[in-house]
């Protein structure tokens, strides 16, 4: 199987051009190439794909082989491939995923992508939708108890449930031992991800996040907007400009246009390699 290692702000998945191959089971590809010792190294597996509605379509899968709606750090990335690799010459261009067609637009320096503005859609704050179980309509600065302590947590989806929490101290956080206690809680049917807020200015916040099916990953696209989207409706960050989101990978802009109701979020997309790898003993 040929493919491309590819990271958003440390975010890193190994990417296939199903243009090109084809993938019989992705989760136990998924599985296989995100190990860090005998496989590629990765925090999942996404599949670039064509498509009828869109021009192309994207399929994301967690290094627990567990499939994931969308990823926003993942989206930038298939925009980067498909017009570094030649399948598109488009600098606007729309993908297909599993929450919905996204559309984004490109800034291509020397002939390659460097930035991606994503329109990652509406922010859903209806709790059934999310899903988070709540007597309320909205879980905003809600309290929830986990591994006996209480929280307050703000409860978006951009695709994939989010649960946002604020702490004072971020860097010293045991996320090994919480994050797994949130990602697992009753209160989130499809469990969630969980993103631990330190509020720095009017317009800044630092993020570190448990993705549900991957752990602790250096970036969140979903998650950073879910935190712009929770930190403006508690008050913290002022909505009027983008709101920058420092995640262990590096920063993300992200902006929630409230006339509109939309979220946009920009960053950078790299490639690391290219390569091969036998998956033969798999089947494939």
């Amino acid at each position: 199987m040929k493919f491309t290692k590819m990271h958003g702000i440390g975010n890193d998945y190994v990417y296939v051009n199903c243009f090109e191959e084809t993938v019989k089971n992705p989760p136990a590809v998924a599985k296989f190439v995100s190990d860090r010792h005998f496989g590629i190294g990765s925090d999942g597996l996404i599949l670039i794909k064509p498509s009828d509605i869109a021009d192309c379509e994207m399929d994301m899968y967690n290094l627990d082989g567990s499939q994931g709606a969308m990823c926003g750090n993942g989206i930038r990335c298939v925009a980067k491939y498909v017009y570094d690799y030649g399948i598109t010459n488009k600098t606007s261009i729309s993908v297909a995923t599993k929450s919905g067609i996204k559309y984004l637009d490109l800034a291509v320096k020397d002939g390659k992508v460097s930035m991606v503005k994503v329109n990652m859609g509406t922010p859903i704050l209806d709790a059934k939708q999310i899903p988070v179980v709540s007597e309320a309509e909205q879980v905003i600065d809600a309290p929830l108890e986990v591994d006996g302590k209480v929280y307050h947590i703000t409860a978006v989806s951009m695709g994939n449930p989010h649960a946002i929490v604020y702490i004072e101290d971020v860097d010293g956080l045991d996320i090994e031992k919480i994050g797994p206690k949130f990602e697992n809680n009753v209160v989130f049917p499809d469990r969630v991800n969980t993103e631990f807020v330190k509020v720095l200015d009017k317009h800044t916040v630092q993020m570190r996040v448990w993705e549900r099916g991957s752990g602790e990953t250096l970036a969140c696209g979903t998650g950073a907007c879910a935190v712009a989207v929770a930190s403006i409706l508690n008050g913290h960050v002022d909505g009027s400009a983008p709101v920058t989101v420092k995640l262990l990978g590096g920063d993300l802009q992200i902006f929630w246009n409230r006339q509109e109701n939309l979220v946009y979020m920009t960053g950078p997309a790299s490639v690391v390699f290219d390569g091969e790898i036998d998956l033969s003993f798999l089947g494939e």
